[in-house]
């Protein structure tokens, strides 16, 4: 409404007519890129599902995308650099949740714990997670790009046991405390890939309670949540 007034109280305008035009097919030109790059998206999971990342070309991907290849290179230089900027997308997202591990305490953990809440965080995680979860499966999966697991534990799970340190730890570690970083850290990558793999079962908040309790668990104590 606003728009239309604004243009009947200026009509010899032909700047402000012609920009206006620009910008509306500018806006639909990004929805025609963003519904490209869905189908492609959705085209490259399926088809990591079937074959494998290295079983299949740009020429399978645009046809199971029903897009022609000319519109895939417009924007990308072939599907290695189409699978990072996936890839990129999610970790950049994970940034944000790195942001909240600066403020999160091993205090904060315990006082969780002995509430029996699961810890705010980790349940935005494994939302975050099962939201990006089809894709996640395959690329994680046997046919998958084995380095974006690595990336994943070293943006959350590496992050998220560094930050419940104790600062003595965090800010001066020694070989065995590197060590127990890595032992941890890819105890809960194992822990996501094995809920991605099992179709993503239980709940987000379920999850979180199940990171938090095997962070705690001792040696010799029942094996329940």
């Amino acid at each position: 409404m606003a728009v239309l007034v604004s243009q009947r109280e200026i009509p010899r305008n032909g700047v402000t007519t012609s920009l206006k035009v620009h910008n509306g097919g500018a806006l639909a030109e990004d929805r025609r890129i963003a519904r490209s790059k869905k189908a492609l998206r959705q085209a490259l999971i399926e088809l990591i599902e079937e074959r494998g990342v290295d079983g299949f070309t740009v020429n399978d991907l645009c046809t199971y995308a029903d897009l022609n290849r000319g519109t895939f290179y417009n924007h990308f230089h072939d599907k290695d650099e189409f699978l990072l900027s996936l890839e990129d997308e999610i970790i950049d997202d994970l940034e944000g949740f790195r942001v909240q591990l600066t403020r999160l305490s091993f205090a904060d953990l315990v006082r969780y714990r002995l509430n029996s809440q699961p810890l705010p965080f980790l349940v935005d995680l494994f939302d975050y997670l099962r939201e990006q979860g089809d894709f996640l499966h395959a690329v994680m999966g046997a046919g998958g790009d084995g380095r974006f697991s690595l990336r994943l534990r070293d943006a959350v799970c590496t992050n998220l046991i560094r930050s419940v340190l104790h600062e003595r730890y965090r800010n001066n570690p020694t070989p065995f405390v590197d060590y127990y970083i890595s032992f941890y850290a890819s105890a809960y990558l194992g822990v996501i890939t094995r809920w991605i793999e099992n179709g993503m079962n239980e709940s987000s908040e379920t999850m979180a309670r199940i990171a938090m309790r095997l962070f705690f668990i001792k040696p010799g104590e029942s094996i329940e949540l």
